[in-house]
């Protein structure tokens, strides 16, 4: 095909990046194709550290070699010998089993020196992370692979400008590597065809939490409304014990939370964009009705605040004020009005001055559940009297986001 026709493909597709940021794949692959510096690394981002999202283990430990392919694809494309999959520091079982893959691919000539006598070289290397969460982030996952520590970046230059070892590279998902052998075998066209018009193919969606049958299903996007991916007897199989529906956690701990009225949503990219969702990393956390919003977002808190790097000040100490107030509030007679009005302006300074992604998303939780559940956020806020002793105002008159 060519190096070209590959990457057309990968754009005809529109594979949307799986990782979470749905960054188009051929938008990155057509830029680094155009930086005519050498050498060019290829770089796999196994750092599956959002809880409730398994599906690239899943992928590492069932189909790996649709992995290798994926990779081994970009590396004569761009001309890289070498590539590198950083993954996730508590994977050790996933890690030693790639490994074995990778070998027995090395063993019958489909990856290493001269690839089917090609004379084309490829070849892999794994790199274990240390458990941070924050290195799932593109640059600060690079850091950590020079050995530096796990930070991201300022950006510009991008990564397909100075990425590892200052060298033009390309960094993919798992699972957006995973889906370009299929791509390249049956044609960018029709890839796209099986999914949305707006995001090509299939997406993994990782069940979990209160419904029946927790996994990894893969749905053609677009396909199914959240409603059937929870209760179809060949998906989620419905909540456990005939429970109902609280909420859903959409994409990981930085994602939105979705009220029950919300799930007749399509399961598609700009589907659930246009409601205030996200596909994110394709996990689905279902809470049945006896779960406390309240309670809930502070365990989000609580993640924020262990893993937050401590970079920047609006995520270092935000997060841990963030939880201060979620616990205030879950005390009735010790917040008021003041209280949920200093949580706005922390939730706001966050998203708007936080370094990296992990600071920008970590109230995106908070802020959806408060759009959906006012009444579980504000419940115990004292209400105050206005100064001139006019009548009392109440609490849930508070800007909405």
């Amino acid at each position: 095909m060519g190096a070209r026709k590959v990457v057309e493909e990968v754009r005809d597709a529109k594979l949307l990046g799986r990782g979470g940021a749905a960054y188009p794949a051929g938008s990155k692959w057509e830029h680094l194709m155009d930086i005519g510096a050498f050498p060019k690394h290829i770089v796999c981002n196994a750092d599956e550290g959002e809880p409730g999202t398994f599906k690239d283990r899943f992928i590492m430990e069932r189909v790996p070699f649709r992995l290798i392919e994926g990779m081994t694809i970009a590396g004569l494309v761009f001309g890289s010998s070498t590539g590198f999959v950083y993954v996730r520091g508590e994977y050790r079982s996933v890690q030693r089993g790639f490994m074995r893959a990778m070998e027995s691919a090395r063993f019958l000539n489909l990856l290493g020196r001269d690839i089917m006598g090609s004379g084309l070289d490829f070849d892999i290397a794994v790199v274990s992370g240390a458990g941070a969460y924050v290195c799932g982030e593109n640059s600060a996952l690079l850091n950590s692979t020079q050995g530096l520590a796990g930070r991201p970046r300022i950006k510009p230059p991008h990564l397909a400008e100075v990425g590892l070892f200052g060298a033009p590279t390309l960094v993919n998902n798992v699972e957006t590597f995973a889906n370009v052998p299929s791509i390249v075998t049956m044609g960018g066209t029709a890839f796209l065809e099986a999914g949305h018009p707006d995001s090509g193919g299939t997406k993994l969606v990782c069940l979990s939490g209160h419904v029946a049958r927790p996994g990894v299903y893969e749905v053609p996007l677009g396909s199914v409304t959240l409603r059937e991916a929870v209760f179809s007897p060949e998906l989620g199989g419905g909540l456990r014990d005939g429970a109902r529906v609280g909420f859903l956690h959409l994409g990981g701990q930085s994602g939105p939370l979705a009220p029950p009225e919300l799930l007749d949503t399509v399961y598609s990219y700009s589907d659930l964009r246009k409601a205030g969702l996200s596909v994110g990393s394709g996990a689905v956390v279902v809470a049945d009705d006896t779960v406390n919003v309240l309670d809930y977002l502070m365990s989000v808190a609580r993640f924020f605040v262990r893993e937050s790097c401590g970079k920047c000040t609006p995520c270092r100490t935000g997060n841990p004020a963030v939880l201060k107030i979620l616990q205030d509030l879950s005390v009735p007679g010790l917040a008021d009005r003041r209280t949920l009005e200093k949580l706005w302006a922390l939730a706001d300074v966050m998203t708007q001055c936080s370094f990296c992604g992990l600071g920008r998303t970590a109230t995106v939780a908070l802020k959806s559940a408060w759009k959906a559940f006012p009444e579980e956020i504000e419940r115990n806020a004292i209400r105050l009297s206005q100064k001139d002793g006019a009548s009392r105002r109440e609490v849930s008159a508070f800007p909405s986001f």
